[in-house]
């Protein structure tokens, strides 16, 4: 009978919380409202970046190459959604990037666009080009709102689907700590949650696109 009724949550959670993604046009299960997410990562944001060594962007020209791309990303991002006619899909991005000390091969964006890039992924990159497809790849992650969907089919599973804010206030560990995961900033702490081949080649595919708009090669992807 238990699991009749969790059956029955779970279908009706889905079909209450499907809901078109404005930049792929395809449903998906977000039970999370943006919003709210996008608040829980300004704090988280503002967390990690003071218990992480951030490179000074004045005196470091890889801090100054990684904000210069994020700038030119954002730019494109939001060319392309002027374009659409969906600028109002981007009022709750406040943009941020920051470059943060740490050998982990890693970057990443939490809603509303705060961005961090780990020193240690630019010897993988090597130039701004191919740095500047990683970092549409992680943005394309956030717009899609894969990390929505991700903790979303978290909260079903471990917390029983309760809403953020119930989760933050009775499980507030879990709850922060599935936050992390679902947004790759689980690296740190043993906890990030790896996105489907799905995702990942949705993120590929809108991520080119920004590293082409914002003028740089994207065959430097490959």
């Amino acid at each position: 009978m238990i699991r009749i009724f969790s059956t029955l949550f779970v279908l009706s959670a889905f079909l209450i919380s499907c809901s078109k993604n404005p930049l792929s046009g395809k449903n998906q299960l977000t039970l999370l409202p943006e919003s709210e997410l996008q608040n829980m990562a300004t704090g988280e944001y503002q967390k990690f970046l003071s218990t992480n060594k951030v490179v000074a962007v004045s005196n470091n020209r890889d801090a100054a190459m990684v904000n210069r791309v994020g700038d030119r990303i954002v730019r494109a991002v939001e060319t392309y959604y002027a374009d659409k006619g969906m600028s109002d899909k981007l009022n709750g991005f406040k943009w941020e990037t920051n470059l943060v000390e740490d050998k982990a091969v890693n970057a990443w964006c939490m809603p509303g666009g705060k961005i961090v890039v780990y020193t240690g992924i630019l010897p993988i990159t090597q130039n701004e080009a191919a740095l500047a497809a990683v970092m549409g790849h992680e943005v394309s992650h956030a717009l899609l709102q894969h990390g929505n969907q991700r903790m979303s089919q978290g909260l079903l599973q471990q917390l029983g689907g309760v809403a953020l804010q119930v989760a933050l206030a009775n499980k507030p560990a879990e709850t922060q700590n599935l936050f992390l995961g679902a947004y790759g900033v689980g690296t740190t702490v043993g906890l990030m949650l790896p996105f489907s081949r799905k995702h990942e080649l949705e993120a590929d595919r809108y991520g080119l696109i920004w590293t082409a708009m914002a003028g740089y090669n994207p065959q430097e992807a490959i």
